[in-house]
Order: C-alpha cells, then sequence, then structure tokens
C-alpha cells in the first residue's frame, strides 16, 4: 500500500471559506476559532461579504497553514459551531 501524498506543500497561505446567518458576532466568534488552531491569524487576513439579500455573511479566513491535520482541525472546529452553516 503506498502513502497518500498531500497535494499541498506545507506551510502555505490557505483560504478557508465560512458562511452564516448575518449576526453581530459572526466574524469574532469565526476569528475566535480559527485563532485555536491558528494562532498567527490577523484579521486583516479576513475579508468580510454580505449576501445580496443580507441575510448571510460569507467569511474568507486565509490561515498560515502548517500541516493538513491543522486545516482538518481548524474545518471541524468551525463545521461543529452552530453559528456555521457552511465550511468550503
Amino acid at each position: 500500500m503506498s502513502e497518500q501524498k498531500d497535494v499541498f506543500e506545507f506551510p502555505c497561505r490557505f483560504p478557508v471559506k465560512v458562511m452564516g446567518e448575518r449576526h453581530e458576532e459572526l466574524t469574532a466568534t469565526v476569528i475566535e476559532v480559527v485563532r485555536v488552531h491558528a494562532p498567527d491569524l490577523d484579521e486583516v487576513d479576513v475579508v468580510v461579504r454580505e449576501s445580496s439579500s443580507g441575510k448571510y455573511l460569507s467569511l474568507t479566513v486565509t490561515v498560515n497553514a502548517h500541516s493538513r491535520a491543522q486545516l482538518d482541525q481548524i474545518y471541524l472546529a468551525l463545521t461543529s459551531h452552530p453559528m456555521v452553516k457552511i465550511v468550503l
């Protein structure tokens, strides 16, 4: 059985897309959750967009990823948070 090779070379900058219903604490909450696994996250690496209806927010959080395991932990933490609807 051959070892699976990662398609990413680490470390790298990796964008994580997060969507949730518009809430005044969504951005701060997403930053807090991501910083548990990527403590060097800077707020300038977070881009927030509003949906055309204004009901949802989309955040692109670009992290300095050091491993696949780190990215998996970020995805798991975000997808399990009740304010988050989708993580890509």
